[in-house]
């Protein structure tokens, strides 16, 4: 499966547009941390939800690559998330992402969102992508 330094070099290539750096990655897992911009941020200091999603996002997606290995034509199905507090605009988005069900055509998992430093949570995402059928085919 590939190493978090080729995953990032992948997002690299793929995503430029994307401020998110790998941390970590393996037994069906992933840590993805953002750093935070003004541009970012929403009246009150907070950071905006579609940035939350987003590195919800993107921990599910380098979660499931480092199972399936760099499939670019996987994609998102469904994420849903719960704001739960309100996240640090002065501290970097840190999404831990565990998988709950890596199948044939569909994997299911779950990221939790983090200011960083600090131990509650700021959001709970639940996310589902769809497998290429032919992972061979679709592969980097």
């Amino acid at each position: 499966m590939p190493t978090q330094s080729e995953l990032s070099a992948f997002l690299a290539k793929e995503f430029p547009q994307t401020p998110c750096t790998v941390e970590a990655v393996g037994d069906k897992g992933a840590t993805i941390r953002h750093p935070v911009g003004a541009a970012e941020l929403r009246p009150g200091g907070t950071v905006s939800g579609p940035v939350m999603m987003a590195v919800a996002d993107v921990a599910l997606y380098v979660a499931i690559l480092g199972e399936i290995g760099i499939v670019p034509l996987a994609v998102t199905t469904s994420l849903s998330i719960n704001f739960l507090r309100k996240p640090s605009g002065d501290r970097d988005i840190i999404g831990v992402c565990k998988l709950m069900k890596v199948g044939k055509s569909l994997a299911v998992g779950e990221v939790s969102l983090y200011s960083e430093g600090l131990d509650d949570p700021v959001a709970h995402v639940v996310g589902t992508y769809s497998i290429p059928k032919d992972r061979m085919l679709a592969k980097a």
